[in-house]
């Protein structure tokens, strides 16, 4: 599976940069979303069926009709403190926002770019690397090792997909990671993984031009991404967990899969 979505995503980058070149392209983003979803679940749907012959259900995907729940929450467990943090960094002067672009206009932006990276990242990341693979690892081994597992693997498969250069993308893709599979093992729900993932991303890429461009004016941009967006809320991201979720972790011990979700 590693293998399998390491050349997915190397074939994505191929076709973007040959039919869009290497720069940002809007259409560019759009069909390299569409094709890492359309690529990546057949091959995970195949390798539950033909290489371990075990269920949908124990990916820890459950329905969306009960899924949206554990979205929701997996969402607020990264704006929640995101929103502490981008509060901080403006209140003390560090950072000074100006909205260039109009409130509806902006809105449909973050709509979407929401679809975007729900299909170009949070999805099919989510879905590999907190559901099979962690469902592979954390029946195998205890919870901790399999949090510690898959976090190694996705940064493994960001150095090889170029998307981790530097010692410092190395760090930042281990440590989001660490906590999207200790909120996997924890809600035992990929959709919160999904949630938390389409939430950073999109408030990530929402201030980093791209798709929403020059919607925003930020002075020191590295502060807002890094503090406000990054440090605070991954700290703080499973403290804001507990206020939705009441479980016990026994993270000596191996999943018990049965494709639950949060109740």
């Amino acid at each position: 599976m590693f293998v399998a979505v390491t050349l997915i995503w190397l074939v994505i980058q191929y076709v973007s940069r040959a039919a869009f070149g290497a720069g940002y392209d809007r259409t560019g983003h759009v069909v390299s979303a569409v094709l890492a979803t359309v690529l990546t679940v057949p091959v995970v749907v195949l390798a539950c069926r033909v290489l371990d012959r075990r269920p949908w259900a124990g990916l820890g995907l459950s329905p969306l009709r009960s899924g949206w729940w554990s979205f929701l929450i997996g969402t607020a467990c990264y704006l929640l403190p995101a929103a502490v943090g981008l509060t901080a960094v403006v209140a003390l002067g560090w950072v000074e926002i100006t909205l260039e672009t109009s409130l509806g206009e902006l809105l449909l932006l973050v709509a979407s770019l929401m679809v975007l990276v729900f299909l170009y990242e949070a999805f099919h990341e989510e879905l590999v690397f907190r559901g099979y693979l962690h469902r592979n690892l954390a029946t195998a081994y205890p919870q901790r090792l399999a949090v510690g597992g898959q976090a190694v693997l996705f940064t493994l498969w960001a150095v090889a997909i170029g998307a981790a250069p530097t010692v410092e993308r190395v760090v930042i893709f281990l440590a989001v990671a660490a906590v999207l599979g200790l909120i996997r093992a924890i809600t035992g729900d990929v959709w919160a993984c999904i949630g938390f993932h389409v939430a950073f991303q999109t408030v990530q890429q929402l201030f980093a031009g791209g798709w929403a461009d020059d919607a925003f004016v930020v002075t020191n941009p590295g502060t807002l991404e890094m503090i406000a967006f990054g440090i605070v809320p991954f700290a703080l991201s499973l403290v804001a967990l507990e206020l939705f979720v009441d479980t016990e972790t026994d993270w000596d011990e191996p999943e018990v899969v049965d494709g639950g979700s949060i109740e």
